[in-house]
């Protein structure tokens, strides 16, 4: 009877320790082809997003795998978020290193860190309303992009100059592509 009993037991564990595993694989499918349809989708309306770096931005974001659409729009509000704040600091850093700095690049570098300041402010104002809403956020979408196209086009003035902040902006905008997918269509 104990025999019976315990065998029954590691049944029905095996039973739930497979099925949580079967049911744990369908979401993280379920997101992965959410995650390629939005990227599909966002990489149609605007073709300089590319389609790798939109699945693997999101694929990155915590909790990815499990999110609902409105969700991967947070995940995705926020590594824009970070990535924008991230560019902000390294800004700093040049800055603070800035012994020897020609002057042009020095004044291109500080419009930079103004343009951020900026934009990552309105940024956390939309990522509020996205938040409580579950849309919205374009505003700060927005401000954030033009904050990174401004700071590429003021640093196109150093002539024969590698702009540091060149790969930073670039993924700035394509971040912000992708959060504009999310904040415009809801």
């Amino acid at each position: 009877m104990r025999v019976s009993m315990v065998f029954f037991l590691l049944t029905i564990q095996l039973f739930l320790f497979l099925s949580f595993n079967v049911e744990s694989s369908n979401n993280n499918c379920c997101s992965r082809n959410l995650i390629e349809d939005v990227c599909k989708n966002f990489t149609q309306v605007d073709p300089t997003l590319r389609y790798k770096f939109c699945i693997d931005s999101l694929e990155a974001g915590p909790g990815s795998r499990c999110a609902n659409r409105t969700e991967l729009g947070l995940i995705a509000l926020n590594l824009l978020l970070n990535n924008a704040t991230d560019t902000q600091c390294y800004i700093k850093q040049l800055l603070g290193k800035s012994k020897g700095l020609n002057p042009i690049f020095r004044s291109n570098l500080e419009t930079c860190l103004e343009l951020y300041l900026l934009g990552i402010f309105q940024l956390k104002e939309g990522i509020r309303a996205y938040e409580s809403s579950g849309y919205g956020g374009v505003f700060g979408v927005s401000a954030i992009s033009w904050s990174g196209t401004r700071c590429k086009d003021s640093m196109k003035e150093n002539k024969g100059a590698v702009p540091p902040l060149k790969k930073r902006n670039n993924d700035v905008m394509h971040l912000s592509s992708i959060g504009f997918g999310f904040t415009s269509d809801e």
